[in-house]
């Protein structure tokens, strides 16, 4: 198993503002990105378990929210492994708009 893809965004929203905003964010953002599936997105306090699929493989993981940063850590099967600096820059870039965009 290779390591996991983790993104950490900081933010400055505090952890109750940035989680408010997330809570809605994943649905939404696979709704942009036409070959991404939220098969499950659970929230458990500050922390969201979810899994994913894409290009027929699934992905898991968990989001943590801080009162600074947003951390994602995602377990990539093989195939998903090939794009992962590119999911990482996609997250990155789409999480910053998330939180940080009034």
């Amino acid at each position: 198993m290779s390591a996991p893809l983790v993104v950490s965004i900081p933010h400055h929203l505090g952890r109750d503002e940035a989680r408010r905003r997330l809570q809605t964010g994943l649905s939404r953002a696979a709704v942009n990105v036409p070959i991404l599936t939220v098969d499950e997105e659970t929230w458990r306090g500050d922390q969201m378990l979810f899994r994913v699929r894409a290009l027929g493989q699934v992905a898991a993981g968990q989001v943590d929210v801080a009162e600074d940063h947003v951390r994602l850590e995602v377990r990539l099967p093989w195939l998903l492994q090939k794009f992962a600096e590119a999911a990482r820059v996609v997250i990155q870039k789409r999480g910053y708009l998330m939180l940080e965009k009034k």
